[in-house]
Parts: C-alpha cells; sequence; structure tokens
C-alpha cells in the first residue's frame, strides 16, 4: 500500500547521507567532552546561531526543560503561551521537576502573545508572589497554524525582557522552518533571546537529537541540568553526525515541505465540507476543519489510513497534516484524491 505520512514531521527516517555518517562517526565519551563529532556540531549550532556556546541533548523537551532549569530556580515563574508546546505537551516537567510556576497567557493565532500581555503578567516584588524570571517563545508555533513569528516580534519581546531583567528562552524545534518562511536568518531571528533550542528529528530528518545554544556560562549550567535529568550520553557522536547532515543539507529543502503544505491547503480548500484558512498555512503545518455532519476526525483518520494516508486528529472535528522529507507533490495528489473519494461517500 502507498503511504503518505503526514502526522508529523518527527516520523522522518534518516537519510542515506546520515546513515553513512553515523556509522563512520568519531567518537569518544560526551560526558567527558571528549566526543569530536558531538562537540563540532554543538560548534555548528553556536556559529550558526552567533551564540557562544552550545550543547547537544536527547529531545525537544529535554531541551526546553534543561533551558528552564537553568534559568529559573524554584519558586520562580516563566511567563508562555497557552497553546504552547512546553504548557501543552511537555507534561509539566518543569513544575514536576524545577518547581517553576507557568504563568500562561492567550496565544494569538499568529503564534504571538500581546505585548501589553506579557507585561502586565510580570509580577512586582512582593512576598505574596513569586518572582518572575523568564518569557519563552515558540517559533514556528505549532498548535497555532505553524505560524512563524517575525524579527521585529522576536526582538520586542527580547526588549520587554531587557527592561525588566528577564530572560527570553526560545523554543525553535522549527526554527528554521521560520527562516524558510519568512526569508530571514536564524541568528536574526533569535539574536536577543539568552537561549535557543533547535530540533534536528523534526523536518531535518535526523533520527534523533535537540540542540541548546546560549552564552558559555549558560550552557555550563545547562550541562550540569542536563545530567541530572538523565540526559548525559557517552558515545553520542553517532547521532550528533546525523545532527551535522541535517543542519548541512536538509535546510534548504524545507521549501519543498512548505509548497507540499500550501498545495494540499489549496486543495482541500476547495472540497465541499472541508475548512482551511489559507492566510495561516505559511510552513508545513496544515489544519483540516471537518464540516460534514456525522464525519468526525476520528472517523476521517481512519477511512483515511485505509488509504494509506495519515494524519493527526487533533480535535473533534479537526486534523493536522505536517508536510515532510518523506512527502512528495505526486503524494499531495494522491492525498487530495483519497480525501475527495471519501467526502463522496456521505
Amino acid at each position: 500500500m502507498r503511504i503518505v505520512d503526514m502526522r508529523s514531521d518527527t516520523i522522518t527516517q534518516p537519510t542515506p547521507a546520515m546513515r553513512q555518517a553515523m556509522s563512520e562517526a568519531k567518537v569518544g565519551d560526551d560526558v567527558f567532552g571528549e566526543d569530536p563529532t558531538v562537540n563540532r556540531l554543538e560548534e555548528m549550532v553556536a556559529k550558526r546561531l552567533e551564540k557562544e556556546a552550545a550543547l547537544f541533548v536527547a529531545s525537544g523537551t529535554m531541551a526546553n526543560l534543561v533551558s528552564q532549569l537553568t534559568h529559573c530556580g524554584r519558586g520562580n515563574e516563566m511567563i508562555l503561551g497557552d497553546q504552547s508546546h512546553m504548557f501543552v505537551y511537555e507534561q509539566g516537567g518543569s513544575a514536576a521537576l524545577g518547581g517553576i510556576h507557568p504563568h500562561s497567557l492567550e496565544n494569538k493565532p499568529d503564534g504571538t502573545m500581546a505585548l501589553a500581555d506579557i507585561e502586565a503578567a510580570i509580577r512586582p516584588d512582593n512576598d505574596h508572589f513569586p518572582r518572575t524570571k523568564l518569557i519563552v517563545l515558540e517559533n514556528t508555533h505549532n498548535r497555532c497554524n505553524g505560524s512563524p513569528l517575525d524579527v521585529r516580534y522576536m526582538h520586542s519581546v527580547a526588549e520587554l525582557a531587557r527592561r525588566y531583567r528577564l530572560k527570553l528562552h526560545v523554543d525553535g524545534a522549527r526554527l528554521f522552518n521560520a527562516t524558510t518562511a519568512l526569508g530571514e536568518d536564524a541568528k536574526d531571528l533569535v539574536a536577543q533571546a539568552d537561549s535557543v533550542s533547535i530540533c534536528l528529528s523534526k523536518g531535518l530528518a535526523a533520527p534523533v537529537g535537540s540542540v541548546v545554544s546560549g552564552n558559555a556560562d549558560f550552557i555550563s549550567e545547562a550541562r550540569r541540568n542536563r545530567k541530572v535529568v538523565g540526559g548525559g550520553m557517552r558515545q553520542a557522536g553517532i547521532l550528533a553526525a546525523a545532527g551535522i547532515v541535517a543542519l548541512t543539507e536538509m535546510v534548504d529543502r524545507l521549501a519543498d515541505d512548505h509548497e507540499n503544505a500550501r498545495k494540499l491547503a489549496e486543495g482541500l480548500e476547495n472540497m465541499e465540507s472541508l475548512s482551511i484558512d489559507l492566510d495561516v498555512v505559511m510552513t508545513n503545518i496544515v489544519f483540516v476543519d471537518i464540516k460534514k455532519k456525522g464525519m468526525t476526525s476520528r472517523i476521517m483518520a481512519e477511512k483515511l489510513d485505509r488509504h494509506g494516508i495519515r494524519l493527526l486528529p487533533t480535535g473533534p472535528n479537526r486534523l493536522r497534516a505536517v508536510t515532510n522529507y518523506h512527502v512528495t507533490s505526486s503524494d499531495i495528489d494522491y492525498a487530495l484524491d483519497i480525501f475527495f473519494e471519501i467526502l463522496k461517500e456521505f
């Protein structure tokens, strides 16, 4: 059966070049700082984002958790969006493991939080309140249509953070999707961020890993926090080698994923009983709202799966499609044909 898996860009398989790099990787004990391939990957990320240092970790969730633990102490507070990945999908790890209090604000459809709302959420110095220490942004914003946050907004939040002597962390799991959509350089988007996490295993197709970057003192402390959450890997260069290929070979091709997402959205928008907001389809994520009576997202996903089309239900009547390295323009044509045939049955 033909398989078109668009549940997420985390389902990508490593490329042949990655497999070869992994098999040939020079390795050492990374906990001792002696893995040359990990060290090279960290240097590449730091240079690309114009930060002093970087740290290879096992996952995006670990990258964000380590960053939160480094910026905040127990009883401190962070401000983040109510639709952010860190707030919704990371099991409250910052509270469970770090005693960090989350103060969630409304995310607008474009993934931003209003500057006035952020400023109003910053606590005054009062014995009754937790101390606000951190602001978190997500770029691109997964649950807000994969929206990219532009340089102007990123800098505005950074300036607000500095004014109140707060830190700014950017969950940049799909940061290179943002740069591709906006035509901006990654270093410019995060120029004023105190820490940034990027994911290598989503659209960039590496099998494992994320990287946190920031100044040297931050990364030194983050390395300690990586250890305490069990993230000290040994001969991790086998994994880092794939990450190096991801950075050098897979960023430029993200434009193909964006083009395929747009093609899918435009095709579905023309179908009766489906609703797509084309204005918000800017990267590789497409949300599909089902308006047909008797059809739920779960039923639609099951019917699509019988034909090899895999989408993720994210609500009673909403599906998410994420284009990725394995999805071609021809696959989009096939998916649109299957959607059309299923809708004819109802």
